[in-house]
């Protein structure tokens, strides 16, 4: 047993050096002195400095904050609606349908879904003048088109896991549909919604090729303005906001395991 053990560690530890060996590089170069990011000239925060002094990027990761608040909070509105649909009423007309179109976004390259949004939009403002400019909205709505999707299938999951006798109960008890719906459903879906709107948020957040289709001048995103960095040529500012970004998604995952722990009774 002992030697079985070797070759599947000797995996394990090759996988996670593979994986997180470079984030650490990076997070050691945004200390570095030097303006080239591979050569160590000694410890510095003066790039961290530099960052907050960038006010492209700091707009950029504002607009991109908002998109993906807003996107987040949307998709799990809509996504918790159509998985609901889909648990409860087994059997409807255009279900088969309604199921298709809403797992599309899943496997659907980025690249047509967005060509297929802009030329909607394109056609929207030909005949209703709307929207006047493509921006904070249409970045929204496009996202929300996908996000939607990973929500419903989270909270799907969920849903179909609950007992439906406890909805029952409360019926039968007199609670009026929306009472239970606020008072047991969500609560017992609770989990499934915080991790549907971390999913939704962190695909909005991460998104590139979408929002370069959906987006008008005066709208850039943080994404968009990375890449245009790095093709330019990778700079310390960039390490330093992949730092933080690291440090802020460590810290939050920290928080929601601490809330979502089971906690012991006395």
């Amino acid at each position: 047993m002992k030697r079985r053990r070797w070759p599947l560690l000797t995996v394990l530890v090759f996988g996670y050096a593979f994986l997180y060996v470079p984030i650490g590089l990076l997070i050691l170069y945004s200390f570095n002195e030097s303006r080239l990011v591979t050569v160590w000239a000694g410890f510095s925060t003066k790039w961290y400095g530099e960052l907050l002094r960038n006010q492209q990027l700091l707009e950029a990761a504002w607009l991109s904050i908002r998109i993906a608040a807003v996107n987040a909070t949307l998709a799990v509105v809509l996504g918790t609606l159509a998985a609901s649909a889909l648990t409860r009423y087994r059997r409807f007309r255009g279900r088969t349908g309604f199921e298709l179109l809403l797992t599309a976004p899943l496997v659907m390259p980025d690249v047509i879904i967005g060509l297929s949004l802009l030329l909607l939009f394109v056609a929207l403002q030909e005949t209703l003048g709307w929207p006047a400019s493509r921006g904070f909205t249409t970045i929204s709505i496009a996202h929300m088109t996908f996000s939607m999707a990973y929500v419903a299938v989270v909270v799907r999951a969920r849903l179909t896991q609950l007992d439906p006798a406890l909805e029952e109960a409360a019926l039968d008890l007199g609670a009026r549909p929306l009472v239970v719906m606020l008072r047991i459903t969500l609560p017992l879906i609770a989990p499934a919604l915080l991790a549907g709107w971390l999913l939704a948020f962190t695909l909005s957040l991460d998104d590139l090729v979408i929002a370069s289709f959906v987006t008008g001048p005066g709208a850039t995103t943080l994404p968009m303005v990375v890449y245009a960095s790095v093709r330019m040529g990778v700079s310390p500012q960039i390490n330093a906001l992949a730092t933080l970004i690291v440090a802020i998604v460590t810290l939050s995952v920290i928080i929601a395991g601490l809330a979502l722990r089971p906690r012991r009774r006395a």
